[in-house]
Order: C-alpha cells, then sequence, then structure tokens
C-alpha cells in the first residue's frame, strides 16, 4: 500500500520561535501578574480580533479575578505583511466603559499603529485607564510611541505567524509562533 503524504501548513515554517510549552508557561506568568495589578478592581479585557483569540482565550482562563470581557476589531495591515499605516475600527467593542479599567489585549506590538489608535478610541470612551497586554512585542519596527505594559515575549525582526498570527488568514492555528519561510510571502 502506498503511503500518502499529507500537505501540512508546517512545511511553511523556518524554525519554531517559541514553543507552546514555553508559550503556556508565560501565558500563566502574565496572568498571575494582572491578576495581582487589578485585585479589586473588575477590569474589562479587550481583546483585538482576530489575532489575539488564542492568547486571549488562554490568558482569560488563568487570571482568577472577577473581570468583564469585549472584542474589537481593528485593522491596519489588510493582506499584506507591514502596516499600511492607516487604522480602521471594522468592529467596536458594546460594553459601557467609562471608568473602567480596560486590558486591551492584543497578539503583536509590532509598528504600534494599531494599538497606538485603538489605545487612544478607548481613553476617548472614557476608560479610566488602558493597559496594553501583548504576546509579542517587536520593537525594531515600532513607529508610535507606544509601550506595552505585559509582554509575553520581545522578538527580532523576523514574519512570525502561529499560536492566532496569521499570513494571509493562514497559519493563526499552529500551537507554537513559528518563523514564516521568506519564499511564502515574497511569491
Amino acid at each position: 500500500m502506498e503511503e500518502k503524504t499529507i500537505n501540512t501548513i508546517e512545511k511553511d515554517i523556518l524554525k519554531v520561535l517559541i514553543s507552546e510549552r514555553r508559550l503556556k508557561k508565560r501565558v500563566r506568568e502574565i496572568g498571575a501578574q494582572i491578576a495581582a495589578d487589578f485585585e479589586e478592581k473588575d477590569p474589562l479585557f479587550v481583546g483585538v480580533l482576530r489575532g489575539s483569540f488564542m492568547f486571549f482565550a488562554d490568558l482569560m482562563r488563568v487570571c482568577p479575578i472577577p473581570c468583564g470581557l469585549d472584542f474589537l476589531s481593528a485593522s491596519s495591515y489588510n493582506s499584506g505583511t507591514s502596516s499600511s499605516g492607516v487604522v480602521k475600527i471594522d468592529y467596536d467593542i458594546k460594553a459601557d466603559i467609562r471608568g473602567r479599567h480596560i486590558v486591551l489585549v492584543e497578539d503583536i506590538l509590532d509598528s504600534g499603529n494599531t494599538l497606538y489608535n485603538v489605545s487612544g478610541h478607548l481613553k476617548d470612551r472614557g476608560a479610566k485607564s488602558v493597559k496594553l497586554c501583548v504576546l509579542l512585542d517587536k520593537p525594531a519596527r515600532r513607529e508610535k510611541p507606544i509601550k506595552p505594559d505585559y509582554v509575553g515575549f520581545t522578538v527580532p525582526d523576523a514574519f512570525v505567524v502561529g499560536y492566532g498570527l496569521d499570513y494571509a488568514d493562514r497559519y493563526r492555528n499552529l500551537p507554537y509562533i513559528g518563523v514564516l519561510k521568506p519564499e511564502v510571502y515574497e511569491q
């Protein structure tokens, strides 16, 4: 019987940058830190869709304090590999955030355009505070004066995918953070 080769997305990964095990450990650490910082403050966690969904869900499960959650969708990348610089809020949160502490959760802080604009938007809507929680920080590409309050990992200037991060809406389902082979996105 002939063995069939399965075409997997893992063939497009140059290397694993952050293993699934390291991700889980660091998410637990961030959850504990946020829980300590926001004890008795009833924060609202706001996830930036779609890239943050895995990190957001795991973070919520390990943060044992009373809190709310909501989502918004903002985009500045379209289908490309770099930010367009123009941020559009495609779907806004529904919660009344006046006087609330916000923990804004995002997959990656790259140019800073999206989080800079979304953070300002939440402050304009009356948030008492907005703290930024990012799984990955890529300071080499920063264009805006923004600094995260909670960081999972600082990463080099490489095209990373997995654990919610994508390229052309693929690779989000990898359980680790990997570096995408350049030939995949330079076509």
